[in-house]
């Protein structure tokens, strides 16, 4: 057998370059979270444990080692329970791999096992924009700019295909139909969709297509940035650094911005703006794309409104409720008043 180090990186090449994408057949979408993952975890072994990547090994990843790094990007990056859990399903999904190929090697398997999942508490929880506060950081950016063309339409088309983050960075200049209204998103297991999109956001498509994509390469990606002279796609940190300067811009004159505003808020704020419009859950959950419906019930759990709407409009005409033009039983009957005061 190689040596601990040589076999980490082995697994590790193959893992990526060939049980991801063909024979798991992922979608590039879960491939780039998983490397994205295994960065933020070689990146830490590096700068916080001082391991040289060219020592690193499968002994160095122990349940201790993989749990302290959960812990530091908990604390520095704000990771809630759910994107916590994701990454640790990243890495044992390396490790399962890993002891398929190699039964020796099920032991480190088998430690990541014995880390517990985080419990989040506010999952049922589902924190959205008003579509005021939509709408006002929609209106943050200024067209006239590059940037600010780019920034606007970036975050209308995502309200209004309610497209994940990585759904946006994947698209394609040809996903988008300026004639049918309607955008080619590739979701999650690489199922695509087709969305409609509004009149307002396909005549800002076609301002931002002139100025930003005057060659009309329909293979070019969506939304890019340059390097070295061509154009590649645009990153999940940029995404996330101008939608933050936009809100807290906002927030100054609109108190309804949250304090926390994330790329997928636009995505949960258009879902429920929708299913408070009257779409049904079942037509929503096709809409977003989820693989199963039962996902999209936590919409019809959250909104307080409608709750408190329909509990109005059942008590109404309630007959088990007295009515104020209703008599007590004791009412001018001094035996009963007695009796209750006596207690027989």
């Amino acid at each position: 057998m190689k040596n601990n180090a040589d076999v980490f990186w082995t697994y590790l090449r193959s893992y990526f370059s060939v049980y991801l994408p063909k024979q798991r057949n992922n979608s590039p979408h879960t491939i780039t979270a998983c490397r994205d993952t295994w960065n933020l975890l070689l990146r830490y072994f590096s700068a916080e444990k001082g391991i040289k990547m060219a020592d690193l090994s499968m002994d160095d990843m122990t349940a201790a080692s993989v749990t302290g790094f959960l812990d530091y990007m908990t604390e520095k990056r704000g990771w809630r329970p759910t994107t916590r859990n994701h990454r640790l399903s990243c890495i044992r999904s390396f490790f399962k791999y890993a002891a398929s190929q190699e039964p020796s090697l099920y032991a480190y398997a088998a430690a990541l096992k014995t880390i517990p999942a985080q419990k989040d508490r506010d999952s049922r929880i589902i924190k959205y924009m008003s579509e005021d506060a939509v709408k006002s950081l929609i209106e943050m950016p200024d067209p006239e700019t590059r940037n600010g063309l780019r920034d606007q339409f970036f975050m209308s088309l995502m309200y209004d295909t309610a497209a994940r983050d990585c759904e946006m960075l994947g698209m394609r200049l040809c996903d988008y139909n300026e004639r049918s209204r309607t955008v080619y998103l590739m979701g999650k297991g690489a199922k695509p969709r087709l969305v409609p999109v509004s009149a307002e956001t396909t005549a800002m498509f076609i301002r931002y297509r002139d100025r930003m994509h005057p060659e009309n390469n329909g293979n070019a990606p969506m939304f890019y940035t340059i390097h070295n002279h061509t154009k590649t796609p645009m990153s999940d940190d940029n995404v996330a650094r101008f939608i933050k300067k936009y809100a807290e811009a906002a927030r100054k004159e609109n108190a309804d911005i949250p304090e926390h505003v994330s790329p997928h808020m636009f995505r949960k704020s258009r879902s429920m703006h929708l299913y408070q419009g009257g779409m049904h859950l079942t037509m929503l959950s096709e809409f977003l794309g989820h693989e199963d419906p039962e996902t999209t019930l936590v919409y019809a759990r959250a909104d307080v409104e409608m709750k408190r709407d329909a509990m109005q409009k059942a008590t109404q005409n309630n007959t088990i409720l007295y009515s104020d033009s209703e008599k007590a039983i004791w009412e001018n009957n001094p035996d009963i008043i007695s009796r209750l005061c006596r207690g027989y």
